[in-house]
């Protein structure tokens, strides 16, 4: 087992570049356009990847939601008929594959249920994203590890045992593990960026972090403790009606975050104590030497 998995043409692990994945989700609100202009920003700020998020509506809304009510911008109607409003189709994500391809990034999805891995292999992505509600569905995991690409497996509302067992199922030769807390927005007493380090200690695999929050700084410190690889919710504007746009970074927060973590990465070396030339004339002039 190695701290690398390849990602398309990308190393992700120790001593590579932080994979950024751009997460669009839902956010895209069933509309195709919003999708596009959301890869759009991802690619213009240096992303490497935007992840989308594939159900089956019928088998993931619980039978006690599907005929709540619910208002939304398309008027009152059914839980059930509000999540197929939303949920992208065959000639959706053809577009996307097309569009992404483009310009060039990747994209992925977490798939909810055992007909959208079907659906989304079709495409046949770099990698597969096991999302935190779906870490104890072992049927999922078992599926999704035998289509042979790279996982992610976040660990939100997860204890350790369960990501153990999540673990155990699944070939470490291809995975990354994501810290993640599935609040959102996640309030930063409830982030716990050190189980980035505990992740890293415990496990031989790429160590990552899926962020909720508000505001960028906590996940630049995610990069600082060893995060190889990093996912934020994106929204064209957080006051957007649906669930995860408050919690998700807006346009210029993005090229910032990606901005930011590059910088990151130079600033923190290789621990190696050495004196560098540019040190070498104040060296002279402060000790004489």
């Amino acid at each position: 087992m190695t701290r690398t998995v390849r990602i398309n043409e990308r190393e992700v692990g120790d001593g590579h570049p932080v994979y950024v994945i751009a997460e669009i989700g839902i956010n895209h609100n069933g509309d195709l356009g919003i999708a596009k202009k959301l890869i759009d920003v991802a690619a213009q700020s240096g992303c490497d990847a935007v992840k989308f998020q594939k159900r089956n509506p019928d088998v993931c809304v619980p039978e006690h939601q599907k005929g709540v009510l619910r208002e939304t911008p398309w008027g009152v109607m059914t839980y059930l008929d509000y999540k197929k409003k939303v949920e992208f189709g065959a000639d959706e994500y053809h577009a996307i594959d097309q569009y992404c391809r483009e310009r060039g990034i990747a994209w992925f999805a977490s798939c909810w249920d055992l007909s959208s891995i079907d659906f989304i292999e079709q495409f046949s992505p770099a990698v597969h994203k096991i999302a935190s509600a779906s870490l104890t569905d072992d049927a999922l995991l078992s599926k999704l590890e035998a289509t042979g690409r790279p996982l992610i497996l976040s660990t939100g509302m997860s204890t350790e045992s369960e990501i153990q067992h999540a673990i155990d199922l699944i070939d470490g030769d291809g995975l990354l593990v994501a810290h993640a807390t599935s609040t959102y927005p996640c309030p930063p007493e409830e982030l716990n960026l050190r189980m980035i380090q505990t992740l890293r200690n415990r496990y031989p695999y790429p160590i990552g972090y899926s962020g909720h929050e508000v505001g960028l700084q906590t996940t630049l410190a995610a990069v600082t403790l060893g995060a190889t690889f990093v996912e934020r919710h994106i929204t064209l504007d957080r006051a957007m009606w649906g669930t995860d746009h408050a919690g998700s970074v807006e346009p210029q927060g993005l090229t910032r975050l990606v901005r930011d973590i590059r910088v990151i990465e130079r600033a923190l070396g290789d621990g190696v104590k050495r004196v560098y030339d540019s040190e070498v004339p104040i060296r002279k002039k402060l000790r004489g030497v």
